[in-house]
């Protein structure tokens, strides 16, 4: 069975929404907003492209990162070349790009489920809050990659839901903390 990997930059209170600068959100942009940069802080993101074996992602984050992603051949390079999904119920296959390699979509979290039983190394899942939610309700995230930001932003997107279900346990894997006040915290779930 594959891994499945949710990476995200967050807040201290949740919030994994537009930290790059994406348009429509007030605070957009909060990861390079008053935090001074620190390179050893996204070691972590260089790692994930050199172990990961595939990227999955939502409708909305496949929309921002396709213009984007394919043109940055240098920071961007494993993940270019690894095959892609996209879970959607709304995409068709004529809106998928041509210039970023192998794209597939999945049209639900079985769809999901069922790539996670295929060989192959891990899988990366990059941005999509609300997939990132409904993934995790359903148990299907196996390890969590955060670089947890010095910032509170109140409303915005979260990456865990508030659904009421049971407690669910994580167990740290890797931490660190950097001069800038960013916490990198890998978590496995245990099952």
């Amino acid at each position: 069975m594959r891994t499945l990997i949710s990476t995200a930059f967050v807040s201290l209170d949740g919030v994994v929404e537009a930290p790059g600068g994406e348009p429509g959100y007030r605070n957009s942009g909060w990861t390079f907003q008053d935090i001074e940069f620190d390179a050893a802080a996204y070691e972590i993101k260089g790692r994930e492209q050199g172990e990961a074996t595939a990227m999955l992602m939502g409708r909305v984050s496949y929309q921002a990162f396709a213009p984007v992603w394919p043109g940055m051949t240098t920071e961007f390079a494993g993940y270019n070349a690894m095959p892609k999904y996209v879970v959607s119920t709304t995409l068709k296959e004529e809106d998928l790009i041509g210039n970023w390699g192998e794209i597939s979509i999945l049209r639900s979290l079985d769809d999901v489920a069922a790539l996670k039983e295929t060989d192959g190394g891990p899988i990366i899942l990059h941005g999509s809050a609300t997939l990132n939610r409904h993934l995790s309700d359903a148990g299907l995230i196996d390890r969590y990659h955060l670089l947890v930001f010095p910032v509170l932003l109140g409303a915005g997107k979260r990456l865990f839901s508030d659904t009421d279900k049971d407690k669910q346990r994580l167990a740290l894997r890797e931490s660190e903390g950097y001069r800038n006040g960013v916490q990198k915290l890998v978590y496995d779930v245990v099952r």
